[in-house]
């Protein structure tokens, strides 16, 4: 049964705007329509001079195929190896040595934040299971007794990142007896921030993690303005932009790195390490990519159809946002190819195809059958193909590897999709604006995060079990939460770009329509949704039992990459100069080193 998303949601805490009412679920619409959609100038592909079609003008790619392929990085071979695990092996040491509690945190908080704490994920795993016993030991040298806000607040945010369960009851001891934060604290800004941080890994109904949000950013807001320590205020301006909980992971590390190079208690074992890995890391995606840009020729879709995007680094940034660590390849390679066609199959449906057309398309896809294209224009042909060939392939590989036969899985989150697109379409020709219930329950699916976390759990999974995939068949709340937030960020980010090339009205639209709101009300009323979702979402870890904690991290990593690619704009489809300069900085420019490490 699919959820009623608005009615579960919170109540935001936006007294203006009038509540939405509640709707029942929405019926994807199957029936054929004559309708066609009024549009631009068919393209040479079409197979009738007499069809109109839309255009959205998208600009060619900045990365061609012969610039990906020069790609070189001198970050290989044994040598490098070799000195990255001495290095390692150093590390390791540190983390068997440090016997001090608050030591542990902060070191582990150091090792994530510089994009290595994977190398180490056992011996990370001792520590917080020992400082989370203590908790219920009560050890005289736990930190929750000790009336260190910094400490409290760092272990709080640590362990609940984990998948640990632990009440924001321990925050009391810093309250008066209205629970407030007692007003001293704010003297200590480090306190501030680490309280800061921590209460965005807040649940429903969890008051005192909105109190500490308040207190601490009013308080970290006036540190800003008072400027009084450099290094302080640049860690405490970059919080306040975007907490550290909502942040893409691997562009985090790469910021870090560059701050932490600078901090007078910087350990140059582990910025060494830091670095080198950085680069070796990047050597790894350039051959992924190398991979990539010759399977994306061999398609043929870029060339071929003019009126798609042609993003095929944009896809790669993507799914190195939901999964960075060098030995997840296959599923790199994979999110990138199924958001390289997810992108093609999206511009179909949104500007290329008439209804007629993709009425057919979406049959085609329920079927599952090459036979099924006969009746297809030659460019739905092509594109047909390319996604049935990489879906089968996909599928091949697993049966050899695991014994299992994940068609009918992959099948149906493609179907689905493909009639969420379907849909859309149909609302925009006929120029009807769905409540805010009707748009999210079809937009869960559109958005593809679905389809992405569906295909990601088979690439990070063995064994692979049908009890987990149909489950996930299902989308579960952590698979719903993960894609209504990318929904909603995405709607911020592109929905004007989007409707004056004739797209469907989105979540703002939908909202003002329905209650008589402003624009700028409504985007507040979505930012507010957006929040009480991630309330949601932070929820999920304690009840997905079936799931790795390697998925429901890319569960939250999707979200993050979206707020990233459409917070200044439509980042992959129009592009913009942070987009390029992530690019350059994740997988082209390496880290100068003051000393070539594999020599």
């Amino acid at each position: 049964m699919a959820l009623n998303l608005l009615a579960s949601l919170p109540i935001c805490n936006f007294n203006r705007l009038p509540p939405i009412p509640s709707k029942g679920p929405i019926s994807l619409v199957k029936s054929r329509s004559g309708i066609v959609v009024q549009c631009m100038p068919a393209s040479k592909i079409s197979n009738s001079s007499t069809i109109l079609r839309r255009s959205a003008n998208y600009k060619p790619t900045d990365w061609h195929y012969d610039y990906i392929q020069s790609l070189r990085n001198e970050y290989t071979g044994e040598s490098c190896t070799r000195q990255n695990n001495m290095l390692k092996e150093q590390v390791r040491m540190m983390l068997h040595k440090v016997v001090d509690p608050l030591e542990q945190l902060e070191l582990i908080d150091i090792l994530q934040k510089l994009g290595i704490s994977y190398h180490f994920e056992g011996e990370i795993k001792r520590i917080l299971e020992g400082l989370y016993d203590n908790i219920d030991h009560g050890s005289d040298t736990d930190m929750w007794k000790m009336k260190n806000l910094y400490a409290t607040a760092l272990k709080f945010r640590l362990l609940r990142q984990h998948g640990y369960i632990v009440s924001p009851e321990v925050f009391n001891s810093f309250t008066d007896q209205r629970g407030s934060f007692k007003a001293f604290l704010c003297e200590d800004t480090k306190s501030m921030l680490s309280l800061y941080e921590a209460s965005f890994l807040s649940i429903e109904n969890e008051n005192i993690l909105e109190e500490a949000r308040d207190f601490s950013t009013k308080h970290l807001e006036e540190y800003v303005m008072q400027n009084k320590d450099t290094n302080l205020s640049t860690l405490v301006s970059h919080s306040l932009e975007l907490p550290l909980h909502r942040r893409v992971l691997r562009l985090e590390q790469r910021w870090f790195i560059d701050i932490y190079r600078s901090r007078e208690d910087m350990n140059p074992i582990l910025l060494e390490l830091a670095e080198l890995d950085f680069n070796m890391v990047q050597a790894v995606y350039q051959e992924e990519l190398k991979q990539l840009s010759r399977w994306w020729k061999s398609t043929g879709l870029a060339g071929n159809l003019s009126f798609v995007r042609d993003r095929l680094l944009e896809c790669f940034l993507w799914s190195v946002g939901f999964i960075f660590q060098p030995q997840f390849g296959n599923c790199r390679r994979m999110s990138t190819k199924c958001n390289a066609l997810i992108t093609t199959i999206d511009d179909i449906y949104d500007v290329y195809g008439t209804l007629d057309e993709l009425e057919r398309f979406t049959d085609a896809i329920e079927r599952w059958d090459v036979n099924a294209m006969d009746g297809l224009p030659d460019y739905m042909k092509t594109s047909f193909f390319a996604l049935y060939n990489s879906v089968n392939e996909m599928a091949f590989d697993t049966l050899k590897e695991q014994g299992i036969n994940i068609v009918p899985y992959l099948k149906k989150v493609w179907a689905d999709l493909c009639r969420s697109y379907l849909l859309e379409a149909k609302w925009h020709s006929s120029g009807y604006t769905p409540s805010l219930q009707e748009y999210i329950e079809n937009a869960l699916i559109s958005i593809a995060g679905p389809n992405q976390m569906v295909q990601a759990y088979i690439c990070v999974t063995n064994p692979l079990t049908r009890e987990t995939l149909d489950y996930l068949n299902e989308y579960p709340n952590i698979i719903r939460w993960s894609s209504l937030i990318s929904r909603l960020e995405n709607d911020l980010g592109t929905s004007p770009d989007e409707l004056k090339r004739g797209d469907v009205p989105k979540s703002i639209q939908c909202y003002m329509n329905e209650t008589g709101a402003s624009e700028e009300d409504a985007r507040e009323y979505i930012r507010c949704m957006i929040s009480a979702t991630w309330k949601k979402m932070n929820e999920c870890p304690a009840t997905s039992s079936l799931l790795s904690q390697t998925f429901i991290e890319m569960t939250f990593n999707a979200p993050r990459m979206t707020y990233f690619m459409y917070h200044h704009g439509d980042g992959h489809g129009v592009g913009n100069h942070k987009i390029k300069d992530c690019i350059l900085s994740l997988l082209v420019q390496s880290i100068p080193l003051k000393k070539n490490s594999c020599d």
